[in-house]
């Protein structure tokens, strides 16, 4: 009885359930990342990039509907050695915010949002220009000159 009690624990503790929070995305890139730098240093950035596309942290966004296109953006980001890492991937990610748009439900609420919150800064950003005031120095003087 006690060993089954054991059992039955562990398997609740394994079991994902609805109301454990879900880690960001950013959170498993970064743990897949280190999932292809692990054991191997010597190894090329194409050996690297396979292994991290191979961590079961990030299994779901492989086997989704935007799979391939994740794939592809993902393992260039990795082998990217441009000076800022993955400006030279502007294709893949764009072909892979072009799928998530296309399937919104395939996807946490937390990449969705993060393209909302780019849209609300988009729509202030108007706004915010119209409040700038030059300085006081600058401002002509309403006084006449004598």
């Amino acid at each position: 009885m006690g060993q089954e009690q054991s059992v039955a624990a562990a398997e609740d503790q394994t079991s994902p359930t609805k109301d454990s929070t879900q880690p960001s995305l950013d959170s498993l890139i970064a743990e897949a990342a280190a999932y292809g730098d692990e054991d191997d240093d010597s190894g090329s950035l194409e050996a690297k990039a396979q292994k991290a596309l191979e961590c079961p942290c990030i299994a779901h966004l492989r086997s989704g509907p935007c799979g391939a296109q994740f794939s592809e953006a993902f393992v260039c980001f990795l082998k990217s050695t441009a000076e800022e890492k993955g400006s030279d991937c502007v294709h893949p990610f764009v072909a892979l915010q072009k799928c998530i748009k296309a399937n919104p439900d395939a996807f946490s609420k937390d990449v969705m949002e993060d393209e909302d919150d780019v849209k609300k800064e988009e729509k202030l950003a108007p706004q915010k220009m119209n409040n700038i005031r030059p300085p006081l120095w600058a401002v002509e003087s309403k006084t006449p000159k004598p």
